[in-house]
């Protein structure tokens, strides 16, 4: 009898220890970080298909996305999706694309994040308040907020941003 009370004792602590590990990891997975798989070949050079990375989920609590960001976001033609896409125009600002380069109120962005030009010109379109124009790196071969029929994200449907990559390579994004 003292036998069978200690194998369901023991039984009984490893339950809770495999409960708590549970609720930590989904937890965690649905409120700190979360992993995905890129599918695409619209980030590459930055970000390859089949690359894993974790997006940080809690990123703009205390601060507002930027351009440069790598996020993931729900795609706003159908909410359904998730597509991971750089920053490119903030709220308020004017983005288009003009003899192969991405203009921000008239002037060409600093830092473009990939050396391949446009093959064709777009807008210009005026991000509104509270929503972003993202654009993939690989800008001929994007389906991204040029060709949209909802052309921005908003804020509140950005997941996070993308941190690390962790396979195929280790990798940090700024």
């Amino acid at each position: 009898m003292e036998k069978k009370k200690r194998a369901l004792h023991e039984l009984l602590e490893w339950s809770k220890v495999l409960v708590t590990a549970f609720a930590a990891a989904l937890f965690i997975s649905n409120v700190i970080v979360t992993s995905a798989k890129v599918p695409t070949g619209s980030m590459e050079e930055t970000i390859m298909p089949g690359s894993r990375v974790l997006v940080n989920r809690l990123a703009y609590l205390s601060s507002e996305p930027e351009r440069g960001d790598v996020v993931t976001f729900y795609y706003p033609d159908d909410e359904d999706t998730v597509y991971l896409k750089r920053i490119m125009g903030l709220p308020g600002e004017t983005v288009e694309g003009i003899d192969g380069a991405v203009y921000i109120d008239g002037k060409p962005i600093e830092k473009d994040y990939t050396d391949q030009k446009l093959n064709s010109d777009f807008g210009p379109y005026r991000v509104p308040e509270g929503m972003y124009f993202v654009m993939g790196d690989n800008r001929n071969n994007s389906w991204d907020s040029r060709f949209w029929d909802n052309k921005f994200v908003a804020e509140d449907k950005i997941i996070g941003r993308v941190e690390i990559e962790y396979f195929p390579e280790l990798k940090r994004f700024p």
